[in-house]
């Protein structure tokens, strides 16, 4: 729900020889083409010091390569991007980094090092819509009213499948004029929809359909941390239900996206995102499932450019904490409709 609230979390040129490229390699299996080298990467990672596979000789044919990237210009940028197929649209540092993964995901495939088998089979992205006036007074209570899932199979790196469905809300149940001019939600939707729980139900039951957590693991992502610690968490309280299980845990692509183009967080709002990477919003601002869409837009290019999306966010004991980076990658569990609460 970017823009009702912002977040306040947590970016040379000299002109070489562009570096000798490798021989093209064959094409990556599905379900390869993130990558798996992790958001942080290797590039501050001492290639003769480091202990296990970073003492590998190929981190510092990495290390080298690096160094020519970071002096090549734009225009050779997009030049040496554009020879091996790869998107040339984005900012300097965002192609500077997808070319900088290229050549370490192939080196690495070569050497036989990566081993990215464990990744997510789908993604799914959520942006919730919710009650809101204007300036949001603190006594207010946000109601999800629009419950999106865009569904990102992480093998072909496409959008499979969407969800969408509205929410009546119940403390207030009249919209304000604020509320739909921002997300374009009329009171007539509203009052045609049903109640949260109903909904959750519906939710569950379209994931469970797909093998969520069962056949394909999964995990949750979203465009900051309020859509999950704030306004699902007021919701299951309004509700009167249990914080569902599969959602205890997500991805923060404004994290994510913040760590793996060393950018500073002021930089991270779903536009701003779009437009580094070279990409324009494609349908209306703040309806919930168009801002998903979009949000799963910046996660293809991000798995594209060799960032492994990983869970870095999660509630405990109805808190929201940081999850470490070194965390083994693991799915959430089959959805589940919660309890509701005593």
């Amino acid at each position: 729900m970017e823009g009702q609230q912002e977040e306040h979390e947590e970016q040379k040129e000299n002109r070489p020889q562009p570096p000798r490229p490798p021989p093209p390699p064959a094409a990556s299996p599905p379900g390869k083409q993130h990558g798996g080298a992790g958001e942080q990467g290797t590039e501050g990672k001492s290639p003769g010091s480091g202990q296990g596979a970073f003492s590998d000789p190929v981190y510092k044919e990495i290390a080298v390569t690096n160094g020519y990237i970071n002096r090549m210009s734009r225009e050779e940028l997009r030049s040496k991007l554009a020879e091996f197929k790869l998107e040339t649209r984005g900012v300097k540092d965002v192609l500077k980094k997808r070319l900088k993964n290229y050549y370490k995901k192939q080196k690495l495939m070569q050497k036989e090092v990566l081993n990215s088998d464990g990744y997510y089979d789908y993604i799914c992205v959520v942006d919730f819509e919710a009650t809101c006036e204007e300036g949001n007074p603190p006594e207010f209570v946000h109601e999800i009213i629009e419950f999106p899932i865009v569904l990102l199979n992480t093998h072909t790196l496409e959008i499979e499948d969407t969800f969408q469905q509205y929410v009546k809300p119940e403390v207030n149940p009249k919209l304000s004029n604020f509320c739909i001019g921002l997300t374009g939600i009329t009171q007539d939707i509203i009052d045609k929809a049903d109640a949260f729980p109903q909904v959750l139900q519906n939710v569950i039951e379209w994931m469970r359909q797909r093998e969520l957590g069962t056949k394909y693991s999964y995990c949750m992502l979203t465009d900051g941390s309020w859509d999950m610690s704030k306004f699902l968490n007021i919701q299951c309280r309004v509700s009167r239900i249990k914080y569902p299980s599969f959602a205890k845990k997500w991805i923060n692509i404004r994290k994510s996206y913040g760590n793996f183009y060393k950018v500073p967080r002021n930089q991270t709002k779903l536009t701003i995102m779009l437009e580094k990477l070279g990409m324009t919003y494609d349908g209306r601002p703040h309806s919930g499932l168009d801002d998903s869409k979009n949000i799963a837009r910046i996660a293809i290019r991000m798995l594209q450019d060799g960032c492994e999306l990983r869970v870095n966010e999660k509630m405990h004991a109805g808190q929201l904490m940081t999850v470490s980076s070194s965390t083994p990658i693991e799915g959430a569990p089959a959805p589940q409709m919660p309890r509701y609460r005593n």
